[in-house]
Protein backbone atom coordinates (compact mmCIF):
# COMPACT_ATOMS: atom_id res chain seq x y z
CA UNK A 1 0.00 0.00 0.00
CA UNK A 2 1.01 3.26 -0.95
CA UNK A 3 2.36 5.47 1.71
CA UNK A 4 2.85 9.55 1.23
CA UNK A 5 3.73 12.53 3.10
CA UNK A 6 2.67 15.43 2.12
CA UNK A 7 4.73 18.42 2.89
CA UNK A 8 4.97 22.15 2.13
CA UNK A 9 1.58 23.48 2.81
CA UNK A 10 0.25 24.84 6.02
CA UNK A 11 -2.07 22.19 7.59
CA UNK A 12 -5.26 23.66 9.39
CA UNK A 13 -6.82 20.66 11.60
CA UNK A 14 -10.31 21.57 12.08
CA UNK A 15 -9.29 24.26 15.13
CA UNK A 16 -5.35 25.49 14.26
CA UNK A 17 -3.24 26.15 11.41
CA UNK A 18 -0.02 24.43 11.53
CA UNK A 19 3.26 25.04 9.46
CA UNK A 20 6.33 22.53 9.00
CA UNK A 21 4.21 19.75 9.41
CA UNK A 22 3.26 16.96 7.32
CA UNK A 23 0.05 14.65 6.63
CA UNK A 24 0.93 11.22 6.28
CA UNK A 25 -1.46 9.21 3.78
CA UNK A 26 -1.61 4.94 3.85
CA UNK A 27 -3.46 4.21 0.60
CA UNK A 28 -6.46 6.06 1.15
CA UNK A 29 -6.55 6.12 4.76
CA UNK A 30 -4.93 9.17 7.14
CA UNK A 31 -2.00 8.43 9.23
CA UNK A 32 -1.74 11.18 10.99
CA UNK A 33 -0.21 14.73 11.10
CA UNK A 34 3.83 14.86 12.26
CA UNK A 35 6.27 17.65 12.29
CA UNK A 36 8.17 17.51 8.91
CA UNK A 37 11.40 16.20 10.54
CA UNK A 38 9.46 13.50 12.07
CA UNK A 39 8.47 11.75 8.72
CA UNK A 40 8.63 7.83 9.17
CA UNK A 41 10.04 5.61 7.21
CA UNK A 42 8.72 4.25 4.58
CA UNK A 43 6.86 7.31 3.25
CA UNK A 44 7.73 8.59 0.04
CA UNK A 45 7.16 12.63 0.33
CA UNK A 46 5.38 14.70 -1.98
CA UNK A 47 6.01 18.45 -2.13
CA UNK A 48 3.05 21.46 -2.04
CA UNK A 49 3.57 25.03 -3.49
CA UNK A 50 2.13 26.17 -0.31
CA UNK A 51 -1.44 26.33 0.00
CA UNK A 52 -3.21 24.32 2.74
CA UNK A 53 -4.38 21.34 3.40
CA UNK A 54 -7.16 20.55 5.45
CA UNK A 55 -10.41 18.56 6.22
CA UNK A 56 -13.08 18.82 3.64
CA UNK A 57 -16.08 21.41 3.21
CA UNK A 58 -18.94 20.56 5.47
CA UNK A 59 -22.43 22.19 3.57
CA UNK A 60 -25.86 22.47 6.48
CA UNK A 61 -27.50 23.78 3.13
CA UNK A 62 -27.53 22.74 -0.22
CA UNK A 63 -30.45 23.09 -2.70
CA UNK A 64 -29.34 21.62 -6.25
CA UNK A 65 -25.94 21.22 -7.92
CA UNK A 66 -25.25 19.62 -11.25
CA UNK A 67 -28.01 20.75 -13.07
CA UNK A 68 -30.24 19.17 -10.55
CA UNK A 69 -32.39 20.89 -7.87
CA UNK A 70 -33.00 18.17 -4.93
CA UNK A 71 -37.11 19.77 -5.19
CA UNK A 72 -37.11 18.35 -8.90
CA UNK A 73 -35.35 15.24 -8.68
CA UNK A 74 -35.93 13.38 -4.91
CA UNK A 75 -34.08 10.52 -5.88
CA UNK A 76 -30.83 8.79 -5.76
CA UNK A 77 -29.71 9.51 -8.73
CA UNK A 78 -30.41 13.09 -8.40
CA UNK A 79 -29.42 12.94 -5.01
CA UNK A 80 -25.70 11.50 -6.39
CA UNK A 81 -25.76 14.44 -9.02
CA UNK A 82 -25.58 17.06 -6.25
CA UNK A 83 -22.88 15.39 -4.01
CA UNK A 84 -21.15 15.16 -7.07
CA UNK A 85 -20.85 18.71 -8.04
CA UNK A 86 -20.19 19.78 -4.79
CA UNK A 87 -17.33 17.15 -4.35
CA UNK A 88 -15.75 18.81 -7.31
CA UNK A 89 -15.64 21.95 -5.47
CA UNK A 90 -14.17 21.04 -2.38
CA UNK A 91 -17.31 19.87 -0.12
CA UNK A 92 -17.07 16.22 1.43
CA UNK A 93 -19.85 16.00 3.71
CA UNK A 94 -23.66 18.02 2.96
CA UNK A 95 -27.26 18.11 3.84
CA UNK A 96 -29.47 18.31 0.83
CA UNK A 97 -31.88 20.54 1.04
CA UNK A 98 -35.60 20.61 0.18
CA UNK A 99 -37.11 23.50 -0.31
CA UNK A 100 -40.77 24.47 1.00
CA UNK A 101 -42.35 21.59 -1.27
CA UNK A 102 -45.78 19.63 -0.98
CA UNK A 103 -46.10 16.72 1.89
CA UNK A 104 -45.85 14.24 -0.59
CA UNK A 105 -42.13 15.39 -1.90
CA UNK A 106 -40.81 16.07 1.73
CA UNK A 107 -42.04 12.13 2.04
CA UNK A 108 -39.82 11.31 -1.32
CA UNK A 109 -37.15 13.29 -0.17
CA UNK A 110 -36.58 11.39 3.72
CA UNK A 111 -37.10 8.44 1.76
CA UNK A 112 -34.42 9.06 -0.82
CA UNK A 113 -31.57 10.65 1.49
CA UNK A 114 -31.87 7.48 3.39
CA UNK A 115 -31.74 5.00 0.25
CA UNK A 116 -28.55 6.96 -0.75
CA UNK A 117 -27.39 6.59 2.68
CA UNK A 118 -27.81 3.12 2.55
CA UNK A 119 -26.35 2.80 -1.01
CA UNK A 120 -23.43 4.49 -0.12
CA UNK A 121 -23.21 7.97 -2.20
CA UNK A 122 -20.37 9.94 -0.74
CA UNK A 123 -21.13 13.45 1.27
CA UNK A 124 -24.65 12.57 1.89
CA UNK A 125 -24.69 13.04 5.81
CA UNK A 126 -28.28 13.64 6.15
CA UNK A 127 -31.04 16.08 4.84
CA UNK A 128 -32.38 19.54 5.42
CA UNK A 129 -35.75 20.26 5.45
CA UNK A 130 -36.31 23.99 5.01
CA UNK A 131 -40.07 24.59 5.22
CA UNK A 132 -43.23 24.40 4.57
CA UNK A 133 -43.60 25.47 8.40
CA UNK A 134 -42.56 29.27 7.84
CA UNK A 135 -43.34 33.18 7.74
CA UNK A 136 -45.52 34.51 4.93
CA UNK A 137 -43.97 37.43 5.82
CA UNK A 138 -40.25 36.34 5.16
CA UNK A 139 -41.14 34.04 2.72
CA UNK A 140 -38.37 34.93 0.64
CA UNK A 141 -38.63 32.84 -2.69
CA UNK A 142 -40.64 30.18 -1.00
CA UNK A 143 -43.82 28.85 -2.62
CA UNK A 144 -46.26 30.76 -0.61
CA UNK A 145 -49.28 28.47 -1.79
CA UNK A 146 -47.02 25.84 0.51
CA UNK A 147 -46.53 27.41 3.17
CA UNK A 148 -48.24 26.20 6.75
CA UNK A 149 -48.49 25.62 9.98
CA UNK A 150 -47.07 22.11 11.38
CA UNK A 151 -49.77 20.13 12.59
CA UNK A 152 -49.09 16.78 14.62
CA UNK A 153 -48.39 14.56 11.43
CA UNK A 154 -46.09 16.57 10.12
CA UNK A 155 -44.40 16.42 14.08
CA UNK A 156 -44.77 13.12 14.09
CA UNK A 157 -43.00 12.75 10.05
CA UNK A 158 -39.91 14.86 11.34
CA UNK A 159 -39.98 13.11 14.86
CA UNK A 160 -39.83 9.09 13.00
CA UNK A 161 -37.27 10.45 10.48
CA UNK A 162 -34.71 11.62 12.91
CA UNK A 163 -34.87 7.65 13.83
CA UNK A 164 -34.57 6.93 10.54
CA UNK A 165 -31.48 9.35 9.37
CA UNK A 166 -28.07 10.13 11.20
CA UNK A 167 -29.42 14.03 10.30
CA UNK A 168 -32.31 15.94 10.32
CA UNK A 169 -32.40 19.59 10.14
CA UNK A 170 -35.45 21.52 9.86
CA UNK A 171 -36.08 25.47 9.46
CA UNK A 172 -39.11 26.85 10.87
CA UNK A 173 -40.89 30.24 11.87
CA UNK A 174 -42.14 30.45 15.66
CA UNK A 175 -45.03 31.92 13.90
CA UNK A 176 -46.05 28.24 12.76
CA UNK A 177 -44.17 26.32 14.58
CA UNK A 178 -44.80 25.99 18.92
CA UNK A 179 -42.53 26.21 21.45
CA UNK A 180 -44.19 22.88 22.70
CA UNK A 181 -43.46 21.22 18.79
CA UNK A 182 -39.98 22.76 18.82
CA UNK A 183 -39.53 20.82 21.97
CA UNK A 184 -40.75 17.58 21.29
CA UNK A 185 -38.71 18.02 17.85
CA UNK A 186 -35.35 18.50 19.94
CA UNK A 187 -35.79 15.25 22.20
CA UNK A 188 -36.27 13.02 18.97
CA UNK A 189 -33.13 14.44 17.76
CA UNK A 190 -34.48 16.73 15.11
CA UNK A 191 -31.45 19.95 14.95
CA UNK A 192 -34.68 22.61 14.83
CA UNK A 193 -33.32 25.92 13.34
CA UNK A 194 -35.39 28.88 12.59
CA UNK A 195 -35.49 30.96 9.41
CA UNK A 196 -38.01 32.69 7.02
CA UNK A 197 -39.72 34.13 10.10
CA UNK A 198 -41.19 37.82 10.82
CA UNK A 199 -40.58 36.85 15.15
CA UNK A 200 -40.01 39.05 17.74
CA UNK A 201 -36.81 39.07 19.46
CA UNK A 202 -39.36 37.23 22.78
CA UNK A 203 -40.78 34.80 20.27
CA UNK A 204 -37.00 34.17 19.05
CA UNK A 205 -36.05 33.41 22.50
CA UNK A 206 -38.63 31.36 23.56
CA UNK A 207 -38.01 28.96 20.48
CA UNK A 208 -34.28 29.06 21.53
CA UNK A 209 -35.54 27.70 24.82
CA UNK A 210 -37.57 24.92 23.87
CA UNK A 211 -34.81 23.48 21.89
CA UNK A 212 -34.01 25.70 18.81
CA UNK A 213 -30.18 25.78 18.20
CA UNK A 214 -29.25 27.67 14.67
CA UNK A 215 -30.82 30.59 12.35
CA UNK A 216 -30.83 30.14 8.69
CA UNK A 217 -28.72 32.11 6.90
CA UNK A 218 -28.92 35.02 9.48
CA UNK A 219 -29.92 38.15 8.08
CA UNK A 220 -31.85 36.96 5.29
CA UNK A 221 -35.70 36.56 5.46
CA UNK A 222 -35.94 37.47 8.70
CA UNK A 223 -36.61 40.37 11.15
CA UNK A 224 -33.94 42.59 11.62
CA UNK A 225 -32.22 44.26 14.51
CA UNK A 226 -33.38 47.40 15.85
CA UNK A 227 -32.83 49.82 18.49
CA UNK A 228 -36.59 48.64 19.93
CA UNK A 229 -37.31 45.43 18.14
CA UNK A 230 -33.91 43.26 18.44
CA UNK A 231 -35.89 40.60 15.83
CA UNK A 232 -34.60 37.25 15.37
CA UNK A 233 -31.54 38.39 14.05
CA UNK A 234 -30.53 40.46 17.79
CA UNK A 235 -31.79 37.32 19.11
CA UNK A 236 -29.25 35.08 17.15
CA UNK A 237 -26.71 37.01 18.18
CA UNK A 238 -27.12 37.12 21.64
CA UNK A 239 -27.56 33.40 22.69
CA UNK A 240 -24.60 31.82 23.00
CA UNK A 241 -26.24 28.23 22.54
CA UNK A 242 -27.18 29.32 19.04
CA UNK A 243 -25.21 28.70 15.99
CA UNK A 244 -26.58 30.54 12.96
CA UNK A 245 -25.61 29.91 8.78
CA UNK A 246 -24.35 32.80 6.78
CA UNK A 247 -24.51 33.24 2.82
CA UNK A 248 -20.96 34.80 2.39
CA UNK A 249 -21.26 36.02 -1.37
CA UNK A 250 -20.85 39.60 -0.53
CA UNK A 251 -24.42 39.68 -2.34
CA UNK A 252 -26.92 38.50 0.42
CA UNK A 253 -25.09 40.46 3.40
CA UNK A 254 -22.49 43.39 3.45
CA UNK A 255 -19.14 42.28 4.18
CA UNK A 256 -19.61 45.15 7.16
CA UNK A 257 -22.68 43.62 8.56
CA UNK A 258 -20.85 39.99 8.49
CA UNK A 259 -17.89 41.92 10.47
CA UNK A 260 -20.02 43.07 12.66
CA UNK A 261 -22.39 39.90 13.50
CA UNK A 262 -18.75 38.00 14.02
CA UNK A 263 -17.92 40.83 16.98
CA UNK A 264 -21.14 40.64 18.64
CA UNK A 265 -21.71 36.87 18.30
CA UNK A 266 -22.22 35.62 21.94
CA UNK A 267 -20.51 31.68 22.16
CA UNK A 268 -19.47 29.28 22.88
CA UNK A 269 -22.27 28.67 19.54
CA UNK A 270 -20.79 30.53 16.15
CA UNK A 271 -21.66 31.79 12.65
CA UNK A 272 -20.11 29.20 10.02
CA UNK A 273 -20.47 29.56 6.21
CA UNK A 274 -23.50 27.50 4.01
CA UNK A 275 -23.67 27.67 0.63
CA UNK A 276 -27.40 28.08 -0.13
CA UNK A 277 -26.23 26.37 -3.40
CA UNK A 278 -28.75 25.52 -6.20
CA UNK A 279 -28.92 24.23 -9.25
CA UNK A 280 -26.11 26.50 -10.91
CA UNK A 281 -23.32 24.73 -8.47
CA UNK A 282 -20.92 22.87 -10.77
CA UNK A 283 -22.69 23.41 -13.94
CA UNK A 284 -22.71 26.02 -16.39
CA UNK A 285 -26.68 26.43 -16.76
CA UNK A 286 -27.87 29.80 -16.53
CA UNK A 287 -31.53 28.98 -15.12
CA UNK A 288 -33.52 26.38 -13.78
CA UNK A 289 -37.00 26.06 -12.11
CA UNK A 290 -38.06 25.97 -8.56
CA UNK A 291 -41.90 25.02 -7.97
CA UNK A 292 -42.61 25.69 -11.56
CA UNK A 293 -41.02 29.37 -11.32
CA UNK A 294 -38.07 30.50 -13.69
CA UNK A 295 -34.72 31.37 -11.56
CA UNK A 296 -32.17 33.11 -13.27
CA UNK A 297 -28.43 33.11 -12.95
CA UNK A 298 -26.95 36.66 -13.38
CA UNK A 299 -23.65 38.70 -12.30
CA UNK A 300 -22.98 36.05 -9.46
CA UNK A 301 -26.29 35.83 -8.20
CA UNK A 302 -29.55 33.57 -8.62
CA UNK A 303 -33.10 35.57 -8.62
CA UNK A 304 -36.58 34.77 -9.58
CA UNK A 305 -38.07 36.72 -12.44
CA UNK A 306 -39.41 39.40 -10.32
CA UNK A 307 -35.74 39.89 -8.61
CA UNK A 308 -36.23 38.05 -5.62
CA UNK A 309 -33.25 36.51 -4.28
CA UNK A 310 -33.59 32.36 -4.95
CA UNK A 311 -30.23 30.89 -3.19
CA UNK A 312 -27.37 31.34 -4.00
CA UNK A 313 -24.41 30.95 -7.05
CA UNK A 314 -21.54 29.97 -4.36
CA UNK A 315 -18.93 27.94 -3.57
CA UNK A 316 -17.08 27.99 -0.88
CA UNK A 317 -13.86 29.10 -2.18
CA UNK A 318 -15.26 31.86 -3.14
CA UNK A 319 -17.18 32.67 0.27
CA UNK A 320 -13.49 31.96 1.87
CA UNK A 321 -12.18 34.21 -0.14
CA UNK A 322 -14.70 36.73 0.61
CA UNK A 323 -14.42 35.89 4.15
CA UNK A 324 -10.54 36.58 4.80
CA UNK A 325 -10.15 39.44 2.02
CA UNK A 326 -13.04 41.55 2.47
CA UNK A 327 -14.47 40.41 5.63
CA UNK A 328 -10.81 40.67 7.07
CA UNK A 329 -10.97 37.30 9.25
CA UNK A 330 -8.28 35.36 10.14
CA UNK A 331 -7.80 32.70 8.03
CA UNK A 332 -8.06 29.64 10.75
CA UNK A 333 -10.91 31.40 11.73
CA UNK A 334 -12.74 31.21 8.28
CA UNK A 335 -11.61 27.38 7.58
CA UNK A 336 -13.39 26.79 10.71
CA UNK A 337 -16.45 28.15 9.25
CA UNK A 338 -16.82 25.98 6.66
CA UNK A 339 -15.69 22.25 8.64
CA UNK A 340 -15.27 21.73 12.46
CA UNK A 341 -17.94 24.67 13.03
CA UNK A 342 -21.28 23.31 10.67
CA UNK A 343 -20.28 19.73 11.86
CA UNK A 344 -20.48 21.11 15.62
CA UNK A 345 -24.00 21.33 14.59
CA UNK A 346 -24.77 17.79 13.68
CA UNK A 347 -26.60 15.33 15.78
CA UNK A 348 -24.28 12.20 14.12
CA UNK A 349 -20.88 13.96 12.63
CA UNK A 350 -19.60 10.97 11.15
CA UNK A 351 -16.45 12.08 10.68
CA UNK A 352 -17.18 15.40 8.60
CA UNK A 353 -15.38 18.55 9.50
CA UNK A 354 -12.16 16.74 11.15
CA UNK A 355 -8.92 14.79 10.40
CA UNK A 356 -9.94 10.98 11.97
CA UNK A 357 -6.74 8.71 12.32
CA UNK A 358 -7.23 5.46 10.66
CA UNK A 359 -10.39 6.50 8.70
CA UNK A 360 -10.72 7.15 5.33
CA UNK A 361 -9.27 10.73 4.26
CA UNK A 362 -11.50 12.83 3.60
CA UNK A 363 -9.40 16.31 3.40
CA UNK A 364 -8.78 18.57 0.53
CA UNK A 365 -6.46 21.17 -0.70
CA UNK A 366 -6.43 25.01 -0.97
CA UNK A 367 -4.11 27.21 -2.79
CA UNK A 368 -2.68 30.62 -1.83
CA UNK A 369 -5.79 32.21 -2.85
CA UNK A 370 -8.06 29.93 -1.19
CA UNK A 371 -9.27 27.83 -4.09
CA UNK A 372 -9.86 24.02 -4.22
CA UNK A 373 -7.01 22.52 -6.27
CA UNK A 374 -7.64 18.51 -6.84
CA UNK A 375 -4.47 16.61 -6.51
CA UNK A 376 -3.81 13.29 -7.85
CA UNK A 377 -3.69 10.80 -5.01
CA UNK A 378 -5.11 13.19 -2.44
CA UNK A 379 -8.77 14.43 -3.61
CA UNK A 380 -11.02 11.98 -4.95
CA UNK A 381 -13.24 14.59 -6.78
Amino acid sequence: MKRRAYIGADIFDDTCLHSGMAILLEGDVFRGIVPKGDIPAGFSQIALKGGTLMPGFVDLQVNGGGGVMFNGQTSTKGLAAIAQAHATTGTRALLPTLITDTAERTRAAVNAVEAAIRQGVSGIIGIHLEGPHLSLARKGAHDPALIRKMGQVDEDFLCDAAQRLPNVMVTVAPESVSPAQIARLDRAGVIVSLGHSDCSFDQAEAAFAAGARCVTHLFNAMSQLGSRAPGLVGAALQAGTVSAGLIADGIHVHPAAMRLALAAKQGPAGIFLVTDAMATAGSDITEFTLNGRRVLRRNGDLRLEDGTLAGADLDFSRALSVMIDKVGIDPARAYAMVTSGPAALLKMRLGAGEFTPGARWNGIWLDDKHRYTPLSGLNPA
